[in-house]
């Protein structure tokens, strides 16, 4: 087993990392909380599309880059890094493979409720006055393909706000029912768990670069607060959950880039670790911030609810433990 990344993997996520630095700034993620339905700034989103982001699971007789889930979990982990206020697992890991040629080259928005269906009654689906498709499980155990315009959006009010969750109401329908196997779904969820996981570790690390940052800024009894051993123990804490989970998402990519047996087992652990590192971090950067850390005016509340939301998306922490201890008989 080797899941080292090539050169040209981390030469990817650098080039999308220099891109969100520069377009997915906190004022954009922060503008998305208020902006009308169909209002979000898409300057972010549009620059991921021209750099191929989100056809680069598509294969390239389809129009996409033709890589794998290894060769993207860094794209995911950046994007997760920056706060992008975009369905880009939904759309990149998840409905772009799915969709193949229809979707490639389009730039497309899609959301979808597969990472938060809790069963029968309206689905719970972020972004999804913001999309051009919406990707939706329906009562009739298909998958469908459904316009925003076609079905009913109640605007609900979610931990993070940037997420812009709705209530939509809609009725499967033989003409939006997408043709695909269901071994192809079930892959695409794997992918949406993983990706999932990969903006968990990207978030969690931009919250401990943070809490590090302030806590050499920040003086207190005529010190630096991070020379109190105290400070320095939840930091160092925090960067050990981290440690121990990237390379657990790192062999997740590898295990479904590559097929292997114990793949949906990988792709469980990846996300209870990443989930549990996130919230660690965000409550050890919220404790060195201190009081401005509650202020919603203060960025680190934008990664930190950020945090939260995804930590519950897409099974949480406690699911996926059940489904390792399922795989392992226990």
């Amino acid at each position: 087993m080797d899941f080292r990344f090539s050169e040209l993997d981390q030469s990817f996520r650098n080039g999308v990392g220099a891109v969100l630095d520069e377009r997915c700034t906190p004022a954009l993620v922060r503008s998305a909380w208020d902006a009308a339905p169909g209002g979000t700034d898409r300057s972010a989103w549009e620059a991921l599309a021209g750099m191929g982001v989100l056809d680069a699971l598509v294969a390239e007789d389809e129009g996409g880059l033709g890589l794998d889930e290894r060769s993207v979990v860094l794209v995911f982990q950046e994007a997760g890094r920056a706060g992008l206020p975009d369905p880009i697992v939904e759309t990149a890991a998840v409905a772009a493979p799915l969709l193949g040629s229809r979707f490639s080259g389009s730039g497309a928005v899609v959301a979808s409720d597969l990472g938060t269906s809790t069963g029968p009654g309206p689905s719970l689906v972020p972004w999804a006055a913001d999309a051009d498709h919406l990707l939706l499980g329906g009562a009739d155990g298909r998958l469908h393909l459904v316009a925003p315009a076609e079905v009913g959006l109640e605007r609900v009010e979610t931990v993070d706000g940037s997420r812009r969750a709705c209530r939509v109401d809609w009725e499967p329908g033989p003409a939006t029912v997408l043709d695909v196997p269901a071994v192809a779904v079930a892959r695409a969820r794997e992918r949406g768990v993983l990706a999932t996981a990969a903006q968990l570790v990207g978030l969690a690390e931009r919250m401990l670069e943070m809490a590090v940052h302030y806590a050499g800024q920040r003086e207190q009894f005529g010190a630096k607060i991070g020379s109190f051993q105290a400070v320095k123990h939840h930091l160092a804490n925090a960067a050990m959950v981290q440690e121990f989970a990237r390379p657990v998402v790192h062999r997740a990519a590898w295990s479904l880039a590559t097929g292997a047996a114990d793949a949906e087992r990988d792709v469980s652990m990846a996300k209870a670790m990443a989930s549990d590192a996130a919230l660690v971090t965000a409550r050890v950067a919220l404790q060195c911030h201190g009081a401005i850390g509650y202020t919603t005016e203060y960025d680190l509340h934008l990664y930190m609810k950020r945090a939260w939301a995804l930590a519950r998306a897409w099974g949480d922490s406690a699911a996926h433990r059940r489904r390792v201890g399922l795989s392992l008989g226990v």
